[in-house]
């Protein structure tokens, strides 16, 4: 689905309503991009890119595209930042059942036991780091190579090129993966 410029001009203005239909269409989007990216909490970080989004409104331009690259230029800062920190100080939690008092699955356990959603996740990991940000930008993103170039900071022909390759990698790791199931 995209976001209307009417809709974009609203949030830019302060609607709320405008806003929170930015937020509807954009977020589950973001939620892919982050969860690709391995964030540590990508439901909690999709929220801190719509609030940095928010404050940066009134000065938006480019109507929907604008407001794409915005939202997504945000979260690859914060998926880099996130990487970056867990690098630093690398924690791991062992599950313990005992502690869990769910009575049903949440979302996204629900989403990551699928196996074709784990595959995916465990081919993108193959990728290399640009790679996997252009392929995560275009494709989960929905975002143009003129957008992706900018909210990774190369140029279009890079894009294209980490794009090709990425794809051309994931392919021969599927029909791999294919052979060996």
């Amino acid at each position: 689905m995209e976001i209307r410029d009417d809709i974009v001009r609203a949030a830019v203005s302060g609607d709320p309503d405008g806003f929170r239909a930015v937020y509807d269409v954009l977020a589950p989007r973001v939620l892919g991009y982050l969860r690709s990216r391995g964030v540590e909490d990508p439901e909690g970080m999709v929220s801190e890119v719509f609030l940095a989004v928010h404050p940066r409104l009134p000065e938006l331009t480019g109507g929907s595209a604008g407001l794409r690259t915005l939202v997504f230029s945000v979260a690859h800062a914060r998926a880099v930042d996130d990487a970056r920190r867990r690098s630093r100080r690398p924690t791991s939690f062992s599950y313990d059942p005992e502690y869990d008092d769910r009575v049903t699955g949440s979302a996204e356990q629900i989403a990551v036991e699928s196996l074709e959603a784990e595959r995916a996740i465990e081919l993108m990991q193959e990728l290399n780091e640009d790679q996997r940000t252009v392929v995560t930008l275009r494709i989960i993103g929905d975002l143009s190579l003129e957008q992706t170039a900018e909210v990774t900071g190369k140029t279009v022909a890079s894009v294209k090129q980490l794009q090709r390759r990425g794809l051309v990698r994931l392919r021969t790791l599927m029909a791999a993966t294919e052979v060996t199931r």
